[in-house]
């Protein structure tokens, strides 16, 4: 099962978990059952925990103690920040080490193969590692850091319960593939939630869309789209509809993904925010960002845009916080070349439309914005 767990993540953001016979008729209603048949909220986030652990085991059975290791880091850290926060000094030694502590392991498990492999002409000595990426590794970075400067910010409360903060973390509907739900959205709900049979109908029906659109859209586009690139010499027609089936099969797998994880938590008792708010409508890039993969598109610009100045400083200096929020994001994607090109690509086509300006974009035809 791990074998086709890893295989199934080579086609894109598909996670076989949650499409599964194993997980609809066998994890899920045993979650369910045990989750509420307590009724205490504290204890619930206890099993919320446990299961969690459970699921992630079941595609990442290695890499269960990283994750226990980077929660405890994480709670240690931002319980020593909350309750020194008017040491400043201490408090921001400390946010730098929580920084250094989670980014060092993204690094390392993310790009070492990476930068080892590109430097490795001018550093031979550099050990070939073949270091194995853990899945949902950069989801549930992000959300630990984001507590852990929300925290010295000020933004929310420090958690004194680790097993709260655990079940934070591990959250098994959006611990795979996001989207990336900051603490402070969820703080009060993991204090005291109320489930309703009404919230809990509304999940399903989400969750039920959801799937739809994985299984019936997203899987059916891939196997189209197999189908073609496996053509020797296609036509140009052909071609451009495997673009498009390729294009399709990303975004219902991935919308598809976020929406079963929308509809899960509300389940739960969570109200995670919207991932996805139909892109593809979009009539420019900066609305298109707005819309696709809306929480890690906001982690950038609270966590590293505004933290840079933003639009603050001037038009330069803007320019060059956009360079380096693209950039990341084009490596956050993926560890190669063409994850920072594709990054590059999309800060041009951003730094044009911002020298443009909204009143010259706006006076192109909306049929051919909505084409670029």
């Amino acid at each position: 099962m791990y074998n086709n767990i890893k295989a199934t993540f080579e086609k894109g953001f598909s996670n076989v978990v949650f499409s599964s016979l194993e997980f609809l008729f066998a994890y899920l209603p045993i979650t369910l059952i045990l989750y509420y048949s307590i009724p205490s909220t504290g204890w619930r986030n206890a099993v919320l925990f446990l299961v969690s652990l459970v699921f992630y085991a079941w595609g990442e059975p290695v890499y269960v103690i990283l994750m226990a290791v980077t929660i405890l880091a994480d709670y240690v850290f931002g319980y020593a920040i909350g309750a020194g926060r008017e040491n400043r000094r201490r408090a921001k030694l400390l946010l730098v080490l929580a920084c250094v502590f989670n980014l060092g392991i993204l690094f390392f498990f993310k790009y070492y193969n990476f930068i080892a492999e590109n430097l490795r002409f001018i550093l031979p000595f550099l050990p070939e590692l073949n270091v194995e990426l853990p899945i949902g590794i950069s989801f549930y970075t992000f959300q630990a850091l984001s507590y852990v400067i929300d925290v010295y910010r000020g933004d929310t409360e420090k958690q004194d319960n680790p097993i709260d903060f655990g079940a934070y973390v591990t959250m098994f509907p959006q611990l795979i593939a996001g989207p990336i739900v900051k603490y402070r959205d969820v703080a009060a709900e993991l204090k005291e939630r109320t489930i309703t049979p009404d919230r809990v109908a509304d999940g399903i029906r989400v969750f039920i869309v959801g799937l739809a659109k994985k299984v019936l859209l997203a899987d059916m586009a891939y196997e189209l789209w197999s189908a073609v690139e496996a053509s020797d010499s296609p036509s140009a027609a052909y071609a451009w509809f495997g673009i498009l089936l390729r294009t399709a099969q990303i975004y219902f797998d991935f919308s598809g993904y976020s929406d079963m994880a929308i509809g899960l938590g509300r389940i739960l008792g969570f109200e995670f925010l919207e991932n996805f708010n139909y892109p593809y409508i979009s009539k420019s890039i900066t609305e298109f960002w707005r819309r696709w993969h809306i929480s890690l598109s906001t982690w950038f610009r609270e966590y590293v845009y505004i933290p840079l100045g933003g639009n603050r400083r001037g038009l330069l200096l803007q320019y060059r916080n956009m360079l380096v929020v693209w950039l990341l994001t084009g490596l956050w994607h993926g560890d190669s070349w063409n994850f920072v090109l594709w990054g590059l690509y999309y800060f041009i086509l951003l730094a044009i439309e911002k020298a443009l300006g909204k009143e010259r974009l706006d006076k192109i035809p909306s049929v051919l914005r909505h084409i670029c």
